[in-house]
């Protein structure tokens, strides 16, 4: 599934906004970068993607509506190896959204909740802005609950830093894709009657390409689980061994980022490759902590150790927006104090 086009009616500080999310060419683009300062509705534009997309259409009570009414939202959503046979975009809106041939829309509509919700699939993940790692040990408890399960109805709490911690989930996927890919047998696959081949194998290989390729940007490796803790372990330019609460924190969070969209990927499609599988990641204030080097490097990166994500970023640094190509960039803009916000494109979006 991949995000096409967005439209928003009522919510503050837009008024009205259409977003396009295509390429010249009319398909998905892989990366989206969302630039522009502080105030400007970046994250309220993610939060909006979040509740219009298929398996959850609700009105989230932090859209800041207009005086008009409540928000009205609607994305178009190419849903791509969820329904292959499909030629065109599923259109959902919010409750009160009304479209033209609404009725069809909304018998569509319920048709994909119902089997988002029954067959899993359709993957949004959304990382705040308030995201944070604490320092606690790895936890793996009841790995089908959690790591083998995906819940499309699932939601992000932008206000609740508790939610925000993302160590346990990291640490949980990093130790159950390394665990679970060494336990397969030697030889031929075991495959259950009834169920569909699913090779961990797979999960483990790519976690481990993926972690590796982005601690390298810091002059890291990733080694695997250290044998007697079963904390992920990596080494430091100087050979010294370090677990992954010694790492610096710029380093741990673009390892958190690639981890929790592993596994996401991996409990909604088991029998996929996770390196292949298509799924939306939005990530708000992606520059977070990290120096403008690797920030001219990040888009590369991102898009290279999973090439079927679509990547929504927000950010307020020039160096993150400069590393995308021109049609990769949109840009929010104040143009005056009590003016709505504005969306500039293309060669547009890059002239400040």
């Amino acid at each position: 599934m991949r995000l096409v086009h967005a439209t928003l009616r009522g919510v503050v500080p837009f008024g009205e906004l259409d977003v396009d999310f295509r390429d010249p060419h009319g398909d998905p683009r892989s990366v989206t970068v969302v630039h522009g300062g502080a105030g400007v509705g970046k994250t309220m534009l993610l939060n909006a993607l979040a509740c219009t997309r298929p398996g959850n259409t609700t009105v989230a009570t932090s859209l800041c509506a207009a005086e008009d009414g409540p928000p009205r939202l609607a994305c178009a959503w190419h849903l791509g190896e969820d329904e292959p046979t499909r030629p065109h975009p599923l259109v959902v809106c919010t409750p009160g959204t009304a479209l033209d041939d609404d009725a069809l829309r909304r018998r569509e509509q319920a048709l994909f909740d119902r089997r988002a919700r029954e067959q899993g699939g359709f993957v949004f993940l959304l990382l705040p802005a308030n995201r944070w790692l604490s320092r606690q040990a790895v936890s793996l408890h009841a790995p089908a609950r959690s790591m083998l399960r995906y819940d499309v109805r699932s939601t992000t709490a932008f206000d609740q830093g508790t939610s925000a911690d993302l160590t346990r989930e990291t640490k949980q996927a990093l130790a159950y894709a390394a665990i679970s890919s060494a336990l397969v047998p030697v030889g031929r696959l075991e495959v259950s009657e009834g169920h569909p081949r699913v090779d961990p194998r797979q999960l483990g290989s790519a976690m481990h390409e993926a972690v590796d390729t982005v601690v390298r940007l810091f002059g890291f490796v990733y080694e695997s689980l250290d044998p007697l803790s079963l904390e992920p372990r990596f080494s430091s330019p100087g050979g010294r061994r370090l677990p992954f609460d010694a790492l610096p924190t710029r380093a741990r969070h673009l390892v958190a980022i690639v981890a929790i969209t592993i596994k996401t990927l991996w409990a909604a499609y088991p029998t996929v490759d996770p390196r292949t599988a298509e799924g939306v990641v939005a990530i708000d204030d992606a520059d977070l902590h990290q120096d403008p080097t690797v920030q001219l490097e990040l888009v590369r990166t991102l898009r290279t150790v999973l090439l079927g994500v679509q990547w929504i970023v927000t950010t307020s640094s020039a160096h993150l927006a400069a590393a995308a190509a021109p049609g990769e960039v949109i840009a929010l803009r104040r143009m005056s104090e009590g003016d709505r916000v504005s969306l500039f494109v293309d060669h547009q979006a890059r002239t400040h």
